[in-house]
Parts: C-alpha cells; structure tokens; sequence
C-alpha cells in the first residue's frame, strides 16, 4: 500500500516498529499526515483554503520527538529538514535568517526527487553501463569487432584454442557472463567524470547561504559547453577498477546522466510546498519571558526570531536557487524541553500557529527494555549485527537487558535526565571489552547476563561522580 493511503492507526503502528510509547504524539502525527491526504482529495475552490495543523511536541531530551517526525517524513516520502531554533537570529544580527530553513527543505526536496529518478533509469542505466564495460573489455561494439572478437576468430581459425572470457567471441556470451559475475574480479580501464571536490568561499557566521551561491555559480560555469570547449568544466579520467567496481560506477553515471533535471526540480517544488515537514527544534530556547525581544539584555534577538518565523509558519514566498516556493501547505513541527521557558512564553502570534501541543512523556525503566528490545533498530541488534561482521556471536539475555535498563534509568535519575541516549553511553561502556577484542575474539559466542552487566558497569552506577565514566 501507498504509504500516503494509510490510515492513522496504521501510521501508528508504522511508528511503533521504531519508537517505543508516545502514542499521543504518534497519533497527533498521524492526524496531520491522514489531513494532507483528505486535502489532496477536497474541490480545488477549498482546497488552498485549507491550512496544516502544526505542532508543538513538549519533552525532554531523548524521548522521541525527532525521531517521530523523521520517520513520519520517511514513511510519508516526504522532503524533511531540521533545523535548530537557536541558531537564528533576528534579521540584523550575526547568524542565519528564518529563510534558510527553506531553501535548505528544497534542497532536501531535489536530492529525493533525483534519488527516485535515478532509481527508476537504474534498469537503462544499467544496460548503458555494460555496453561500456564490454567496449572496455575489447568485445567491440555495434560498429566493429573489438580486438578480443578478432582474436577469438583468428583462435577458432587456427583451432589453437578459446577466447580467455567468450567461449566464441560473441559480445552476447561476454555480456551473459559480466550479468553472471563471472567477470567481477577482472580488471578493467574506464573513462569517468572527476568531480572536484567542493571549494567553499571564506565567509563570515551567517553568510552560508550567499557562500554556497557562489559555488553554485562557479558549477554552473563549469557545466557550461561553452567553457568546456575551452578546456574548462568538468574533467574526465581513466580509472582502473575491477569490473563490478567499473559496473556500478558507471551505472550510476549514467543514471545521474538521463535524469530530467528540469521536472526534477519542478515535482520536487511541488513536493516541498505540499508535502514538506520542517522540524524546529529547540524552540523553548526563543521563547523567553520576562524582558524577551523587549530589547534589552542577552535576549535581545529572540523576540525578533519568532517575529520572522511567523511569516514563514503563517505562509510566504521564499526565494530559492530553484525558484519561488510557498510555505503555505508545509508542516511545521516545532519541538523543545520546556523546562524554564514556557509555551505562553512564545509571542501570541506564533503560539497560534501551532493549535496542536503534546507533551511527552519521560521515558521510564520498562520503556527502556522496551527500547532495547522492541524497535526494528533497537541497540541490541545494532551491536550483535556489528559484532557479528567479525566472526563473533554476542547474545543478550533477558535479565541482562533488565540489568542496563535499570542502570540506564538510575544514572538518568542522578545526572542529567537525557532520556534513550543514555542507552548508548551505557551500551558502549558494557560492549567496550568485547569491541576492542573483536577480532581476536572470531568464532567465539559471547553471552550477556545480568551478573556480566553488574560486573562491569556496577561500579561505575555507585560512583557519584559519574561524570567521569558516562557524559
């Protein structure tokens, strides 16, 4: 099924395969991708009328709230960007303007469409590629015999014996063993493009947007016939490479080579004004109280942010490198802790933009077994998956997962709560031996129990500056 036709309990459980609990910010989610279909399907008189309902998710750090909105864009096939709501400021101060959020969500917006499209020519790509593996190879092609042809002819001739790779010299037989693989470990010499490693001009904080212009500029220049008549552009060299190496070098050349551009960027516009989700985070960090964007103190600038984000979030036009793109129909998903600041705090405008607030809730001890056990990409097949690429067979007992969620959940207690990045940290310290040791260790099978984890990461859970071992 189309991942745009599913209903929102069945992108609630799409989520539940990678985030564990949440289920008011899974369903507030799901709402507002089901409410992008049902627009798509309402009278055109209706249809511009009808706006996105943004939202804002409050947490702490590491409960999910990226997560959710990323994969929500990955399911929904949706451009996504995230950006962090601190690192702007007001227009006239040093750092990035509101704008670059969406030039930066087009951008995301051109490389998904052009993955999508090279992935459709991958089949002619392919084929075009082989004809230059064969040509290469010296099987010759539609306009004569290659040298390895003739040579077969002149060995059948003679009866002095067979071609080193086609039986009859046949450009046909050659082909059905390159498709074989039977030629994967030949070499091969092929002509590619170079592709000069990108310079960015010198610019100061905040200039990264008019820095990346004039290298886009210069890559035009480059691309121009014209200049690489004259010597200039993109270069071409022969490369020696095995042939499956060759195959997939070319291929995707080739691929990059027949893709339209011009309706690349024209569906990937629609895409980014329709479909688009934006993921501010941090955005407590702009919503002071008291003396903030009054003009006085170190606040100064972040009344002035939330002023120029709310044109953006109400709905714009925003100049791009591809063209005009409007923020009319994008989702905005804003994101932050809240722990000081609070969302009355954001200016009476912007709060309004965002009819949709969730709170999450902190993750507790049975939430991270969940965690380590449940998701699709949970941390326990991450590192047996690692492991096992060097021959060595880790197992995690069900006590020993008990054992780290409890420890993991006690260090959030006494430190810093970070949430399920906590995981990582503990997860690392307990597997560190066995990493290190991997390779000696090929062949071996490697249990974790409960008494392995309190051997090596008790002493550390009783010590109270903990700091020392776990960041």
């Amino acid at each position: 099924m189309n991942a745009q036709e599913l209903t929102p309990r069945e992108i609630v459980a799409e989520l539940d395969r990678y985030v564990v609990g949440q289920g008011a910010a899974k369903r507030a989610v799901a709402l507002a991708l089901r409410t992008r279909w049902r627009r798509q399907r309402v009278g055109t008189d209706l249809r511009e009328e009808i706006l996105p309902k943004n939202i804002i998710l409050i947490g702490p750090t590491g409960v999910g709230k990226t997560e959710i909105a990323r994969r929500l864009a990955r399911l929904a096939g949706a451009p996504f960007v995230k950006v962090e709501a601190s690192k702007f400021t007001e227009v006239g101060y040093v750092g990035r303007d509101v704008d670059a959020m969406i030039r930066d969500l087009v951008e995301a917006a051109v490389k998904l469409l052009k993955e999508e499209e090279v992935e459709k020519l991958r089949d002619r790509a392919r084929d075009a590629a082989e004809e230059k593996v064969l040509d290469a190879l010296g099987y010759g092609g539609s306009l004569g015999l290659g040298f390895r042809s003739v040579a077969a002819r002149v060995r059948q001739g003679s009866d002095t014996g067979e071609p080193e790779h086609a039986p009859a010299g046949s450009r046909e037989k050659a082909r059905a063993q390159l498709r074989a693989g039977t030629l994967d470990d030949d070499s091969v010499e092929i002509e590619v493009t170079e592709r000069a490693a990108p310079v960015m001009p010198f610019m100061g904080p905040g200039m990264e947007d008019m820095a990346q212009g004039l290298q886009d500029m210069v890559q035009g220049l480059g691309n121009n016939p014209i200049i690489s008549m004259l010597g200039g552009g993109a270069k071409k060299r022969k490369r020696r490479l095995p042939v499956k190496e060759a195959l997939e070098l070319l291929t995707q050349e080739e691929a990059s080579r027949m893709v339209d551009m011009e309706r690349v960027v024209r569906e990937a516009l629609e895409r980014a004004q329709n479909a688009g989700i934006v993921f501010i985070d941090e955005i407590d960090k702009i919503a002071g109280g008291g003396d903030a964007g009054s003009g006085r103190g170190p606040d100064v600038s972040r009344g002035g942010v939330q002023r120029d984000l709310l044109p953006i979030v109400e709905g714009s036009n925003v100049n791009t490198k591809y063209g005009v793109v409007k923020t009319d129909h994008m989702l905005f998903i804003a994101a932050g802790a809240f722990h000081v600041a609070k969302v009355s705090d954001l200016i009476p405008e912007l709060q309004g933009r965002f009819p949709i607030r969730v709170e999450l809730e902190p993750l507790t001890r049975a939430d991270l077994v969940r965690i380590l056990k449940e998701p699709k990409n949970s941390l326990v097949r991450q590192y047996t998956a690692l492991l096992a690429t060097e021959g060595v067979d880790v197992q995690f007992r069900d006590d020993a997962i008990e054992e780290v969620a409890r420890i993991a959940a006690e260090v959030n207690e006494r430190m810093e709560n970070i949430g399920a990045r906590r995981l990582h940290t503990v997860m690392e310290k307990l597997l560190d031996p066995v990493s290190f040791d991997a390779a000696e260790l090929r062949g071996q099978r490697i249990v974790i129990d409960a008494a392995t984890v309190r051997e090596r990461l008790q002493g550390i859970a009783e010590d109270e500056d903990l700091s020392r071992y776990i960041l």
